[in-house]
């Protein structure tokens, strides 16, 4: 992770299935395509490394039709 990038997680518990992962996923990654994306669905967890605001993060995964709420760190 360089210095302009962070890590943000949000639970996402309207998440349920492999295309919720795949189409958070692409949503993110149409915002930042340098984005490192990693989501447990059991968990309802989604974290995101990018240089995105967690703010931009959040717009892309509710256009992408989802309710993420941001997350306190470790909730993995």
């Amino acid at each position: 992770m360089n210095a302009s990038e962070s890590m943000v997680e949000f639970r996402v518990e309207d998440m349920s299935c492999g295309h919720c992962v795949d189409t958070i996923t692409k949503a993110i990654k149409a915002a930042d395509p340098n984005a490192a994306v990693e989501i447990n669905l059991q968990a309802h967890v989604v974290r995101v490394e990018s240089e995105l605001a967690a703010e931009d993060i959040s717009a892309a995964i509710v256009d992408a039709g989802y309710t993420p709420v941001a997350a306190p760190p470790d909730t993995w």
